[in-house]
C-alpha cells in the first residue's frame, strides 16, 4: 500500500495522540457513570480484544511480508511494549494486581514515549501506521482506564517491583538477542527514533536509560503519593487543640468539678 512517509507531529500523528486520550476518558466516564459491573466487564473485554486482535494481525502481516527469519529476529513480543500489550490484555481480563503494576509503569513510561516519538517510517493511511498507534495507544488507554475507571492504584513497592522486573527482563532477553541476532529492548543498538532521551552512544545510553526509567517511574508514582498524603490528612481530621480556659469569675462548665472551697481544705 502506497503511503507517504511518517511525519513527526503531523496532523495524523497528533490526531492519533488526541484520540488515545479521548478513548481513555470516554471509557472511564462510561464505567464510572454506569456503575455497572456488566458495563465495566464489557469495556475490559472489548479493549483486551482490540489489543490481542491488532497484535495478532500485525504478527501475521509481518510474517507474510518479511518472512520467518526477520519475524523471529525483529517482531517477537520481547520489546517492552510488545510484552506490555500481552500484560495489558491479561490485566483487563483477569485484573491481577501484578499485571496492573507492570502495565502502569512500563506502559505509561514506554508506550507514551513510543506514541510521542515513534519508531515508524510508514505514514497515514498505511496499515502499519494504524497497527502501530492502535497497539501503543491501547496500552496507554488500558493503564489510564485501570487507574481512573477501575480504581486501581500502584504503591511504592509496585514501583520497585516494576523496576526490578524490567531489569530481569533485560537479562533474560540478552541471550535471545545473541541467539537470533536481534535487538530486542534495544540492548545491542540505539533505536531509530526522534526521542530526545537517546543521545549517548551504545552501551552508555543503556545506563542513561536505567536512570531515566527510575526517574519516569518516580514521576508516575508521584501523583499517587500526593493523593495518599491528601487522603491521610483528610482521614485524620483536625487534631485536638488546647482546652480553652473560662474567664475569671465565670461559672464552671456543666459536668466539671467545682473549685475547692474552705470546707474541702484539710488542716
Amino acid at each position: 500500500m502506497f503511503a507517504p512517509p511518517f511525519q513527526l507531529f503531523g496532523p495524523a500523528h497528533i490526531a492519533a495522540m488526541v484520540l488515545m486520550v479521548v478513548v481513555a476518558a470516554a471509557m472511564t466516564v462510561a464505567a464510572r457513570r454506569s456503575d455497572s459491573p456488566r458495563v465495566t466487564r464489557g469495556l475490559c473485554i472489548g479493549l483486551a480484544l482490540v489489543l490481542l486482535v491488532n497484535q495478532s494481525v500485525g504478527w501475521a502481516y509481518r510474517y507474510l511480508a518479511e518472512g520467518g527469519e526477520v519475524f523471529v529476529r525483529e517482531h517477537l513480543p520481547l520489546h517492552v511494549c510488545g510484552t506490555t500489550i500481552l500484560l495489558s490484555a491479561a490485566m483487563l481480563l483477569f485484573r491481577r494486581r501484578w499485571t496492573f503494576e507492570l502495565v502502569y509503569f512500563w506502559g505509561l513510561a514506554g508506550a507514551t514515549n513510543a506514541m510521542v516519538t515513534p519508531e515508524l517510517s510508514e505514514g497515514f493511511p498505511h496499515y502499519l501506521f494504524f497497527q502501530y498507534f492502535i497497539s501503543h495507544g491501547a496500552i496507554v488507554v488500558a493503564a489510564l482506564f485501570a487507574t481512573f475507571g477501575l480504581g486501581m492504584r500502584p504503591t511504592f513497592r509496585s514501583l520497585v517491583r516494576a523496576f526490578v522486573a524490567l531489569n530481569v527482563m533485560a537479562v533474560a532477553v540478552t541471550p535471545v538477542n545473541l541467539l537470533v541476532d536481534g535487538n530486542y529492548m534495544y540492548l545491542r543498538a540505539i533505536p531509530d527514533t526522534a526521542s530526545p532521551f537517546i543521545f549517548l552512544p551504545w552501551p552508555w545510553y543503556l545506563l542513561k536509560l536505567e536512570v531515566l526509567a527510575a526517574v519516569f517511574f518516580g514521576l508516575l508514582y508521584l501523583p499517587v503519593h500526593l493523593e495518599n498524603r491528601r487522603r491521610g490528612r483528610l482521614d485524620a481530621g483536625p487534631g485536638p487543640g488546647p482546652v480553652p480556659r473560662p474567664p475569671p469569675g465565670s461559672a464552671p462548665p456543666p459536668g466539671s468539678a467545682p473549685p475547692p472551697g474552705p470546707t474541702d481544705t484539710k488542716h
